[in-house]
């Protein structure tokens, strides 16, 4: 009769189990079932309480829905340099990079606030490699990021322009809460491209904050503008209570084919 009835309690758990299982993936909590079956199976857990067993179930569901966030937000932020990390940064003399400003805004809290980013420094000194640190950065705090090569978004607007998606465009570029644009000022702007950038930057200013990246000092960016009455508001949107890297130094780009050389002789 014992073993009869000790037969039937495994039934019944396993019964019990299975249930269980089909309840967490209608209620899509695929890594607590796992994590479910695993304590099944291991002995050691049985030694644990109630709340610590069920603390390790909520914690295997909840770091894996962080993980996957983590990956929709990288995925959709299309960072030119997706292995690009604040804590990899070189903070060499003659960088004109100090490592107590990047760790000041390594929280992203001036994101939250609303505030810009303006990176400067000639070709090859890191600013794309710079900009998508952020990007990194901000994708782990969980903002929404996108990032563009600022010419070939303004021809895309154009574009837009002419079969309709011109305002559709805008709003996708007014929703993320970290807009990164890069490679300004490699050719003057038109007139209807500086009315172009006015929209966005407008859009953004006082709500979400925006990264530009340039090879020319912010001190010559306004003579990149065809309209100089665009120039000064978009500056002044851009400038107000924003944060700046002048980097400086060899191009990076020829440093690291230097080193690569001498590694091959």
């Amino acid at each position: 009769m014992r073993t009869f009835g000790a037969k039937r309690r495994l039934c019944e758990r396993a019964d019990m189990r299975e249930q269980t299982h089909q309840w967490l993936r209608e209620l899509y909590l695929s890594a607590m079932g796992k994590a479910y079956s695993t304590q099944a199976e291991l002995p050691a857990f049985s030694s644990l309480g109630f709340d610590e067993r069920f603390a390790l179930l909520v914690q295997a569901e909840w770091e894996s829905r962080r993980e996957k966030k983590l990956s929709r937000l990288l995925k959709a932020a299309c960072l030119r340099d997706k292995g690009a990390c604040l804590e990899e940064l070189d903070y060499k003399a003659g960088r004109n990079l100090e490592k107590k400003a990047v760790a000041n805004l390594s929280d992203c809290r001036w994101i939250r606030k609303g505030h810009n980013l303006l990176i400067s420094g000639a070709c090859g000194t890191g600013k794309t490699y710079l900009v998508s640190a952020f990007g990194n950065a901000a994708c782990r705090q969980g903002y929404s990021v996108r990032c563009f090569r600022l010419p070939r978004l303004l021809v895309e607007l154009q574009i837009g322009r002419g079969d309709g998606t011109w305002e559709k465009i805008l709003w996708g570029l007014k929703k993320p809460d970290l807009l990164i644009l890069d490679d300004f000022g490699l050719s003057p702007l038109e007139p209807l491209q500086c009315r172009d950038l006015l929209e966005v930057v407008d859009d953004r200013h006082g709500s979400a904050s925006t990264i530009v990246a340039s090879q020319l000092p912010v001190s010559s960016w306004h003579a990149v503008f065809a309209d100089a009455t665009i120039a000064d508001a978009i500056l002044d949107r851009l400038l107000q209570g924003a944060y700046r890297f002048e980097l400086k130094g060899p191009s990076r780009r020829q440093l690291n084919t230097s080193y690569a050389d001498k590694e091959q002789e």
